[in-house]
This record gives structure tokens, sequence and C-alpha cells, in this order.
């Protein structure tokens, strides 16, 4: 009774979050709604279509992940948590870590061992960042010719490339000499942890380097291990970061813009500023970029404008409303104490077996089976 007490309050204060969210932002959801009056209908259209596209293809990606660490799961069952990753990470801006804990508490619902659902949430995440880094470069290219190419932008640019790469650089070492990547970074968890203790108030700070370069270790095996599906998720990362620059280039024409450099331009400054923004998803900073870019090309304010702020609706609201009633359709918050319960002894028994044998359906090798799930719990893998 009491966890169901603790659940149920968990869920009171997110849905409070989310909506002080709403009542801060809102007046940028009201003005949405009017600006997108100003366009062509059928370009807006389309963009949204473009938008959800990249949101299905996120969970692919993420099936394609799990797949990889050998947890088979259905894109059906994963796209609950790309919006409940975007909504978590909007409600609790955390360097987007708060999404991928909701992704490892929602696999160990689902039985999956935590270090293999920390290795399918890093190998998404690193791909996330692969498939923008891709479309990026392509973007400065297109800028650099267009000389429209901003220092400054490429400057910024340069923090996804050193982003990816020490992910990069972190799993390799980390998988071929874990003591090495942990000596170097050891340094940087003893700054880091003299920092916080000064704000947690003298608090200790628990050591992380050694898990980290674990976590990534494990990772980098998996990727080793099963490079084809890997790549697949890298694929479909690409996929869902083009589906967002299509719809960026369609908002700009629903509001008269057909200039392809400023477009693509557009869609690579928004994206880098909400990555590196100190405001959720980027609010307030990333529209001004996009209208200091869009005026680098003589577009006027009115337009400029416009489009930012159509764009940033599609890409911020929609999915953050979805990710307020998606959330709830994860193992993490739709799953009793009961069955939270059996699925941990499932994970215990599993793990105590030889070969690293798996609980397959409720049932365990040389054990007695386990109760049959509910058949409303559909997200078991088949």
């Amino acid at each position: 009774m009491q966890n169901i007490s603790i659940r149920k309050l968990i869920i009171g204060i997110i849905i409070v979050i989310g909506l002080i969210v709403i009542l801060l932002r809102g007046d940028q959801f009201l003005e949405l709604v009017a600006t997108m009056q100003r366009g062509a209908i059928i370009p807006l259209v389309i963009a949204v279509l473009s938008q959800l596209g990249k949101y299905i293809a996120q969970a692919f990606a993420f099936a394609a992940a799990f797949k990889t660490v050998g947890e088979p799961t259905r894109p059906r069952d994963t796209l609950p948590l790309v919006f409940g990753t975007f909504f978590m990470n909007t409600i609790a801006p955390s360097l987007n870590t708060a999404g991928t804990m909701l992704v490892i508490d929602d696999s160990r619902c689902r039985g999956i061992p935590a270090g293999r659902a920390t290795s399918a949430a890093l190998l998404m995440q690193m791909s996330i960042e692969s498939g923008f880094l891709t479309i990026m470069i392509i973007g400065f290219i297109v800028l650099q010719f267009a000389g429209h190419l901003d220092p400054i932008w490429f400057l910024v640019g340069l923090f996804v490339v050193f982003l990816v790469g020490a992910m990069a650089t972190i799993m390799i070492i980390g998988r071929k000499s874990p003591e090495v990547m942990i000596g170097f970074l050891r340094p940087i968890e003893s700054l880091v942890n003299r920092i916080s203790q000064r704000f947690r108030k003298g608090k200790d700070v628990e050591p992380w380097v050694d898990s980290v370069v674990e976590s990534f270790g494990e990772a980098a095996g998996q990727i080793a291990h099963n490079p084809g599906k890997a790549s697949q998720v890298f694929l479909f990362s690409i996929l869902a970061s083009t589906c967002e620059l299509i719809c960026f280039y369609l908002v700009g024409i629903a509001f008269g813009l057909s200039i392809p450099s400023s477009l693509v331009g557009g869609y690579v400054v928004a994206t880098l500023f909400a990555m590196i923004s100190i405001t959720p998803q980027g609010v307030g900073v990333v529209e001004v970029a996009v209208i200091a870019l869009l005026a680098a090309y003589g577009v006027n304010t009115a337009t400029a404008t416009a489009i930012a702020l159509t764009y940033r609706g599609l890409v911020f609201w929609m999915p953050f409303i979805i990710g307020a009633l998606f959330i709830h359709r994860t193992k993490s918050f739709s799953q009793t104490p009961e069955e939270r319960k059996k699925r941990l002894r499932a994970g215990r028994r599993a793990k105590a077996l030889p070969g690293d044998d798996r609980l397959r359906n409720g049932s365990a090798l040389g054990s007695a089976p386990e109760p049959k799930p509910d058949s409303t719990d559909d997200t078991l893998r088949d």
C-alpha cells in the first residue's frame, strides 16, 4: 500500500511540474497557434507528419539498440520511451540523464538486467548525437558554400564533435584498457565532486568514474559483438534527424522562405543551441538563434519569428504534450508494485543461471513456471 502511495505521489509531482512548464511557457503555445494560422496549411501538415516520423524512427532505433544488447524489443513498446525521455529531460534538465534513467528503470521493470539496459541507453544516446553530427556536417558544408558559415556556429558545432568523440573514446579505451581510462578520468571526478560538495553543503559524493567506464566498456563490447544491429541504430537515428530537417524546411516553405541554405542552416543552428542551452530543450535561446541566422539571409523579422515559433512549437510542445500522456504507458509508471517485485525476482533468478540464460515469458529453466502475466501486458518480448 505504501508503494502504491509513493508511486501516486511521484506521478502527481510529475504532473505538477508539467503544468508549471505549461503555465510558464503557455504564452508561447498560444502565440504558436496564432502564428501557424498565417502559414500555408499543406506544408505545415506535412511538417507535422515529418516530425512525427522522427519519433517513429527513434522508436525503431531504440528497438535496434535493445536487440544489439540481446534483448529483442518491439518499436511499439519503445515509442512511449521516446516521448517519455523527452518529457523527463524537459521537466528535469540534467544533460539527458533523467531520460536515460527512465530508460534503465523501464527496462528493469521488463526484466532486462541493468547492465544491458545501460548499454542500450548509452548506444541510443550516442547514436542520436552521431545522427545529428552527420546532418550538421552536411549543413556546415552547405553554409560554407553559401558564404554564411558564422565562426561562432562552427565553434558551437565543435561541441557536438567533442561530445561524440568523448563517448567513442571512453567506449573504446574503456573496453580495451579500462584502468587507463579510469586513471585519466579520476582527476576530473575529484574536481567535479569537490564542486558538487560545495553545493551539497559538504555531503560526500559517491565515486562514479568506475561505473561510467564499465558501462561504456560494456556498450562497446555489445557493439563489437553485434555490429550489424548496432549500425541499424545509427541509421535510424540519421533518419530521425533527416525527418526533423525536413520539418524545418517545410515550415520555412509554409511562410514563403525558399532559400535552401538558410533552411538547412536554420535547422542545424536550432538543434545545436537546443543541445548546449541551459534552459529546458533550449526554450527561449533557440528562437533567438534561428531568427539571427535567418536575418543574416535578409529574411524580415516577422517571417523569421513566425518560422522560429512554429518550428519550435512542433519540436517542443508536440512531444512534450504527447510525452505527458505517454509516460504513463512506460513500465516505470504503469507497472504495479507486485509486478515490479515479480520482475525483480525473475531477473535475479535469470542472473544466477549458467550462460546468462534469460527468463522468457514468465518461466525459468529448471524451476517452476511463474504465474502467467496479465494479458494486457503486451510489452513482453516474443
